[in-house]
């Protein structure tokens, strides 16, 4: 697969993703996710580890009465010449899932690895800015 083929199919998979959030669809976000993934919060820093804990997390905030939907649009996206991993970089922002209202935005890195001929995020990271 070429550079721009590979970035799209890496911005076409973050497009299934930020959808599978505003849906609530668990099964749509698992296959995106690789099995040894890390997601850094914006907020606390915490760390969640592995595909199993993220969703975990995605379906307490999925039960949440005042849940929020997470939009990350990619600014850039970066593949290596030299192993098949990118690294993609871009805003995001939270909104309250009922009323829209903004609550939180800032900035992310993700690194994607193919895996199988599948992108999948392997590491996260965010930075709440605003």
């Amino acid at each position: 697969m070429n550079q721009s083929a590979t970035e799209l199919s890496i911005r076409t998979r973050r497009a299934d993703f930020n959808r599978a959030i505003a849906e609530g669809d668990i099964g749509a976000i698992s296959p995106i996710l690789g099995r040894d993934v890390v997601m850094v919060t914006g907020s606390d820093s915490a760390v969640v580890s592995g595909r199993n804990a993220q969703l975990r997390a995605w379906r307490r905030e999925f039960a949440s009465p005042v849940r929020a939907v997470y939009v990350r649009t990619p600014s850039r996206v970066v593949v290596s010449t030299v192993e098949p991993v990118a690294m993609e970089t871009g805003h995001w922002q939270g909104f309250e899932a009922l009323s829209g209202k903004a609550l939180a935005s800032g900035d992310y890195s993700a690194k994607w690895r193919e895996v199988l001929g599948e992108w999948v995020i392997v590491a996260e990271i965010y930075a709440t800015l605003g």
